[in-house]
Parts: structure tokens; C-alpha cells; sequence
């Protein structure tokens, strides 16, 4: 089920008296929202949660029941570190869970504005979550959707954990975050205290990464299958946490680190360096301006003043993310038409073009064939080949697509990155065009130390073919990397070229056809009209 299914309108009121103001963190099947209880005339956060298409309505009375007394009984055993649920309702084919305003900011958003924390810091959050778990476990109670977007980090004490009692309330296998949930919940098998301690591990691991150790892809399901059968990728900036996290996201429940063991090692890290754990920034103002706007007039905080706090944080938060948002997730191994294309955040651009290369992509070692140079056009083309038309996407870039593409896939992060994939249903191959606002400096290096490490988590048999090229696309820093990957029985092969053009903002295209297809004329003519047709929104 798509999140669009129970969409409302921010006009509207959930349950005629919440409205929504804000969508502060999205997660797969789940979007947290600033809003305010107009009845009562103060703020609070609401959490909207898709439902299974017919969501029946006594299995929904008993969530909703569900969540009220898990909420209650976590308030008693742990005060101030628990979001009081104060209403919880099913509408639009959603869930719609209401909480007291906590006054902090989703870990999902913080980490996203500010960029990886140093691992000390992810350390000391960490032990302020156990706390919290160790508290529900004790009394036999297993959050189960443990996830960055449920974690509120305030300026000032504890965080805050959110989420008690949604536990089997989507479609099962969980869908509200996938690519946090632990191996035996992609089986779909009964969970535990388990559960709660590998989604810890899988925090501790973005929070010092920047990113989950199993990456969401196009689907549901597949991000699902990445969790229970990928092997974990090696944190590379955690420090004397690795082994703590490693032990926390062994697949085999029974082999997990215990809870004693985490807290050993985690009081540990933050001992031998206590002053590191401090925020390396400050809190996102957006946070501050909500603050200032719910505190300001005291009990008769109004809506306009949050409205005028949120234009404030609206411009704050733009400013910070252009400085340090990654893009979007690298979330597909092939490309292919089922799937997304991970962004190229600094993959360099190139003025040639790729000749097919004439070892066929299936072999063991197949060998591309050095890219033919052709001149930079200076204007958009206007010739284009037969069977080809100019598309103008509403993300502003335009290049000529076959007759019959169209967007096939859109996935968004704010504004600040956007994935596109472009094909048609009854053609297996597809073009992705992926726009970030931070790219590095050194394209080839963020294909080799950022792209391809995941590309090798997520598909046993990736192979690169060839090198990877710097080179340069339409007068930009560009690179380019092929491989091939078996996608759905499939052996398909991608050409993805990644190009800088100023401000740390870049592009990727990636191109992915069945190898066995890879040397036809008709798909060396689409690549070569891609690559010479494409235009940003600056050309």
C-alpha cells in the first residue's frame, strides 16, 4: 500500500480537531507531522501509519486500545522518556496516533541536517535507548518498530522514544520502517526483546554511517529480503563501536549481544572521551523556532504564532541541509525496472560518450571498450532519433525518451534530492536520473568508497566492468562505472555516469538494459541520446 491511499489534505483536520502543519520525517510506510490540537489550542506531533488496503474495523479498535495502555504503562515506567499518546485514530486508511509535544527533533531528521555523528555521541544516545528498552522488557513489552523517525533528541535531557503498541499494526510482515526491522520480522516469524536490540544496533550503525546498514529499496518486500539475507556491511567510521554493533546485528536472534554486554560497551566509548558525546552542532533551529513559538505566549500559544515560527525554521533548516544532506539512499543493485537507482553524489560528468563494449556483460569477466569521444553540445539538440520525443520533467531537467516512457518512479527527500526512474511497463530496461544537493569532490572516489560498497551489500554476484573513468560530461567533473548484477533471474548491466554542476549539487543517469541485450544498436542509440539530449534546469 502507497502512503497516497491515506493521504489528507494539511486543510483538513484528522479526526476533526488535529491539524497537520508540517511533515518533519518520512519513513517508508510512515510520516511524523507538527501539528496542533485546535480544540485544545496547543501543539503535538502526529504520526500517520498506512494501514493493510482493508483494515477492518475491530482489528483497528484493538491497536488503537493497544496503543493507549502501552503508551500509559511506559509513561509510569519511564516518565519524560516515553511520547504520551493522548488520542489514536483510524482514518483515511491510516492510523493516526497523537502525541504530547516533546519539544525535540526525529533522530531520522537531525542526522539528515547535521550530517553522521561522531561515535561517542551515537554511544551516549544509545544508552538513553536502552534504558528505555530495558524498562519494556522488563515488563515483557517489545516496541518492534524501533527506527530513527520514533527517537526524539532534545536539546536538554533524555531523548524521547515514540511508537510503543504499533507493533503488528501494518500489514506483516512491518512496513513502517523496513529497512530497521530485524531478520525474524522479515521472515514474518514471532518477535521479542530481540527484535528491539537489533534495531538498536541498526541505529548505533546510521547514526555513526550516516545511513542503515541494509538500505530501503523500491519495495517493501525487497528491503526485507536485503535485511534477512544481504551479509552486513562493515562500518567504516564507528570506531570502538564496531564490535557492539556487529554484535547487535547478527542475524540469528540467539546470538545477539545481551543487554549487559551493550551497556558495558557503550559506557565504555563514552568514558574514555565523555566531552565528544556533546552535539557537534547545535540543534537544527527549526526546532528552537517551535519551541520559541509553543512557549512564547504561554497557554495561549496560537496557530498563527506556530506558522510564524515555521516560516522562520523553514529557511533555517533549507540553509543547513544544503551544507550537509547526502541525498537520497542507494537503494537498488541493478536499476532495473523494478527498482531505483542509488544517487551518484559525486560521480564526475563527461562529454563522450560509452561505445558498446564488445565483451558481452554476462561473461565472467567482462571487458567495456574505451568510450569514443564526441563533442560537448553547447545547445539542446534538436534532431532526435526516430521513435524518440523531448520530455520536460516537473523537476526541471528535459531529455528525449523513447515513444511510450514516462516516469515510471519518483522518491524525494524535501527538496533536497529526488530519484526519477523513466521506462515503460512492457520494456525491462530503464533510464534513472538522480539530483542531489550535496555531491563530493572527487567523483570517482564517491563511486569506488560510497556507491560501490553497497552495490556489493545488496547482490552477491556484482561485478564491475572495467574501471571506473573520470571524464567530463557537457564541460562538467564527471565519472562513469559499469557492472552487472542478476536481477529477478535476469543478468542486467548499468552504465552510470554521475556529474558535478556547482554548489555541491550533481546529477547521476543511470542506464540499465538485460546484458544479453547490452551490444543491440537500438539500446546503443538510447544511451547515446540520453547522454547527448539530457539538460539541467541551469542549461
Amino acid at each position: 500500500m502507497t502512503m497516497g491511499k491515506a493521504y489528507v489534505s494539511a486543510h483538513e483536520l484528522v479526526a476533526g480537531r488535529y491539524r497537520l502543519l508540517e511533515a518533519v520525517h518520512r519513513e517508508a510506510n510512515r510520516v511524523c507531522w507538527y501539528g496542533e490540537d485546535v480544540e485544545a489550542g496547543r501543539p503535538c506531533l502526529v504520526t500517520q501509519v498506512g494501514l493493510p488496503d482493508e483494515p477492518g474495523g475491530e482489528s483497528a479498535r484493538r491497536t488503537v486500545g493497544r496503543i493507549m495502555r502501552t503508551s500509559e504503562t511506559m509513561g509510569r515506567l519511564c516518565p519524560g522518556r516515553v511520547a504520551p499518546v493522548v488520542d489514536a485514530v483510524e482514518e483515511a486508511g491510516a492510523l493516526w496516533t497523537v502525541t504530547e509535544w516533546v519539544g525535540g527533533t526525529p533522530l531520522g531528521e537531525l542526522l539528515t541536517e547535521q550530517g553522521p555523528f561522531n561515535y561517542v555521541r551515537a554511544a551516549r544516545i544509545g544508552l538513553e535507548l536502552l534504558d528505555v528498552l530495558e524498562a519494556a522488557h522488563g515488563h515483557g513489552i517489545t516496541h518492534g518498530e524501533l527506527s530513527p523517525g520514533q527517537v526524539f533528541v532534545r536539546e536538554e535531557g533524555p531523548v524521547v522514544v515514540a511508537g510503543f503498541g504499533l507493533a503488528g499494526a501494518t500489514l506483516a510482515p512491518r512496513l513502517a520502517a523496513p529497512s530497521y526491522a530485524s531478520p525474524e520480522q522479515a521472515r514474518d516469524e514471532r518477535i521479542g526483546p530481540a527484535a528491539d536490540l537489533w534495531a538498536l544496533g541498526a541505529i548505533l550503525y546510521t547514526m555513526v554511517e550516516g545511513r542503515p546498514p541494509f538500505r530501503d529499496r523500491d519495495r517493501p518486500e525487497a528491503t526485507l529480503k536485503g535485511v534477512d539475507r544481504l551479509p552486513l556491511h562493515t562500518p567504516q567510521r564507528a570506531g570502538p563501536l564496531t564490535q557492539a554493533v556487529q554484535g547487535l546485528l547478527r542475524k540469528d536472534s540467539r546470538e545477539r549481544l545481551t543487554r549487559p554486554v551493550v551497556r558495558e560497551a557503550l559506557t565504555r566509548v563514552v568514558n574514555e572521551d565523555p566531552d565528544a558525546a556533546l552535539p557537534a552542532a547545535p540543534t537544527p533551529r527549526l526546532r528552537r523556532a517551535y519551541a520559541a513559538a509553543c512557549h512564547a505566549t504561554g497557554p495561549g500559544w496560537s496557530r498563527r504564532t506556530m506558522i510564524a515560527g515555521t516560516a522562520l525554521a523553514v529557511v533555517t533548516v533549507a540553509v543547513a541541509v544544503l551544507a550537509v544532506t547526502r541525498g537520497l539512499p542507494d537503494d537498488d543493485t541493478s536499476a532495473s525496472g523494478a527498482q531505483p537507482t542509488p544517487p551518484t553524489s559525486a560521480a564526475p560528468p563527461q562529454t563522450d560518450r560509452p561505445s558498446v563494449p564488445s565483451t558481452p556483460a554476462p561473461t565472467p569477466t567482462p571487458t567495456p571498450t574505451a568510450p569514443p569521444t564526441t563533442a560537448t553540445p553547447s545547445a539542446p539538440a534538436t534532431a532526435l532519433p526516430q521513435g524518440f520525443r523531448r520530455y520536460d520533467s516537473p523537476e526541471g531537467f528535459s531529455i528525449a525518451l523513447p515513444d511510450g516512457w514516462q516516469p515510471l518512479r519518483t522518491s524525494r527527500v524535501s527538496d533536497l534530492a529526488y530519484r526519477v526512474v523513466l521506462g515503460a511497463p512492457d520494456d525491462p530496461r530503464t533510464l534513472a536520473v538522480t539530483y542531489s544537493e550535496r555531491v563530493g569532490d572527487d567523483p570517482v572516489a564517491v563511486w569506488r568508497d560510497d556507491v560501490e560498497p553497497d552495490l556489493k551489500q545488496q547482490a552477491d554476484d556484482y561485478q564491475r566492468v572495467g574501471e571506473i573513468q573520470a571524464t567530463t560530461y557537457q564541460g562538467r567533473e564527471a565519472a562513469d562505472m559499469q557492472w552487472v548484477v542478476e536481477a529477478d533471474g535476469t543478468v542486467v548491466r548499468t552504465f552510470g555516469r554521475g556529474f558535478l554542476i556547482g554548489g555541491g549539487r550533481g546529477y547521476s543517469l543511470r542506464w540499465t538494459t538485460p546484458a544479453d541485450d547490452w551490444e543491440d544498436a537500438e539500446n546503443q542509440q538510447a544511451l547515446d541520446t540520453f547522454l547527448r539530449t539530457f539538460r539541467t534546469p541551469l542549461d
